[in-house]
């Protein structure tokens, strides 16, 4: 009897400690393709690059940046793709905050993400901190098109260096073609209202993009995603991408910004500074997109900020929760990143 109950739990045992390992099941039985973005705290290698600015995260620097850490942030990025997945891994994973291709390539190589169906799409960008916006996308469901990296260069403050403005167009789960734009917009490290310009000059520019692709065609499904460092409600989303913030009565030529919808729930926003959430990370859809009678469609209830408890801790200083991040100023903290993600649905007709 004993040898018949051990032989009956060892399966059990087995499948609990190999759990631990999988980022998510990979059964793709939901009626939805997920569509993520994940700003991930400074996703550096821990090998100096002599041509970029990465000293702060090496091993002999103050914050003791080793190989170590590096893989276990890894593993903790490739355990929240598979969280925010849930049964179905996410389609498209926007990211931004990561130094190079080699970050992903480990990413999709040397973490629980290995042997997945991901693709990347990433350049080297001009930022003065070496740091770029990627996407992973899984081929089996993503058909990539065509991809662009549209550089931004300032007229007015020539010595200022950002972020490339990544496009993707593909065709989603052999349904219809999607438009992806993945930004990070210059950070208000300079103060809010100084910076302030220089994000409302990336905006219009991913508007120009977005107006050329609405002028050969009034229904494209586009999606921008990213790190804005703006709120909804801010000159830069309302007034230059001219995103809209009421959903009743969408238009398939205008932008509209779900990510407004997640100011009134918990934790109202996806990072916490001095104790207020801020909604930085975004999700804008077309208005073609929230048309339900077309053959890709997403809701106003699709959209939704990840709040796992693994990715939050207590908030001992300002009371509440905040994000559990990688570093607390120059110290190690071993958390996940300083952001939270966002995920939207994206529905599909049979």
């Amino acid at each position: 009897m004993r040898v018949f109950l051990l032989l009956c739990l060892i399966p059990i045992l087995l499948a609990g400690s190999c759990e631990k390992e999988k980022p998510a099941a990979n059964r793709d039985r939901n009626p939805h393709y997920r569509v993520m973005f994940y700003n991930v705290e400074n996703l550096f290698d821990a090998a100096d690059d002599p041509l970029i600015n990465d000293a702060e995260f090496l091993p002999g620097s103050n914050k003791k940046w080793t190989h170590e850490r590096y893989q276990d942030k890894l593993d903790k990025i490739a355990r929240i793709i598979g969280d925010v997945g849930h049964d179905t891994l996410p389609i498209l994973v926007g990211l931004c905050e990561i130094e190079n291709r080699r970050t992903l390539d480990d990413l999709l190589s040397k973490s629980p993400l290995a042997s997945q169906d991901y693709r990347i799409v990433h350049r080297e960008s001009p930022d003065y901190r070496g740091i770029d916006v990627a996407l992973l996308y899984r081929a089996n469901y993503f058909n990539l098109l065509s991809q662009h990296f549209f550089p931004v260069w300032f007229p007015f403050d020539t010595a200022v260096r950002t972020r490339e403005i990544l496009y993707a167009k593909g065709i989603l789960g052999g349904k219809d073609t999607l438009h992806v734009f993945v930004n990070h917009w210059p950070s208000r490290s300079s103060g809010e209202v100084e910076s302030r310009p220089l994000r409302a000059f990336v905006a219009s520019a991913v508007r120009a993009r977005v107006d050329s692709i609405l002028a050969g065609s009034s229904h494209a499904n586009i999606v921008i995603t990213g790190d804005l460092n703006d709120e909804p409600q801010d000159l830069s989303i309302v007034s230059a991408l001219r995103a809209r913030l009421a959903f009743d009565d969408p238009k398939s030529g205008e932008l509209y910004d779900l990510t407004a919808l997640l100011k009134s729930g918990y934790p109202g926003g996806t990072y916490k500074y001095k104790g207020t959430w801020n909604q930085l990370d975004h999700m804008v859809i077309s208005g073609s997109l929230m048309d339900t009678t077309r053959s890709l469609y997403a809701r106003t209830a699709d959209m939704h900020v990840f709040t796992a408890s693994r990715i939050l801790e207590e908030d001992t200083e300002y009371m509440g929760d905040r994000p559990f991040r990688t570093y607390l100023g120059p110290y190690y903290h071993g958390g996940y990143s300083d952001h939270l993600p966002v995920f939207l649905d994206i529905h599909f007709r049979r």
